[in-house]
């Protein structure tokens, strides 16, 4: 089982920062991504960020230019650094991995974070 922790929601004003980080644990799997998505009530979840382990990034459209996803891979940790929060920005933020286990690819979430931006 690959567990992953995530800390740094909270309640902050309109214009403020917070950051997410996401660290992941396991015997015998290999990350090849971790991300973080968002729910907000009444909405389907949606992709805010992901990083791949070689590198690449990948952005929702309403957060670009202020959000910046990083990943430190000896560490298995994703950090998401989130600047310029609007109100529309309150979610639940999940952590996702994608990895490999000896039975194949699998798929992590998170228990979730409540991130609430006030105006």
């Amino acid at each position: 089982q690959l567990q992953l922790v995530e800390s740094g929601g909270g309640l902050v004003q309109a214009g403020g920062s917070l950051r997410l980080s996401c660290a992941a644990s396991g015997i015998g799997f290999s990350i090849n991504a971790m991300g973080w998505y968002r729910q907000a009530p009444g909405k389907q979840r949606e992709l805010v960020a992901s990083f791949t382990r070689r590198g690449s990034t990948n952005y929702a459209d309403s957060v670009k230019g202020r959000f910046t996803i990083s990943m430190n891979n000896a560490k298995n940790t994703v950090l998401l650094q989130m600047n310029g929060l609007r109100p529309e920005d309150t979610a639940v933020y999940y952590c996702n991995a994608d990895a490999n286990a000896a039975t194949g690819a699998v798929n992590y979430w998170g228990q979730g974070t409540q991130v609430t931006v006030s105006s």
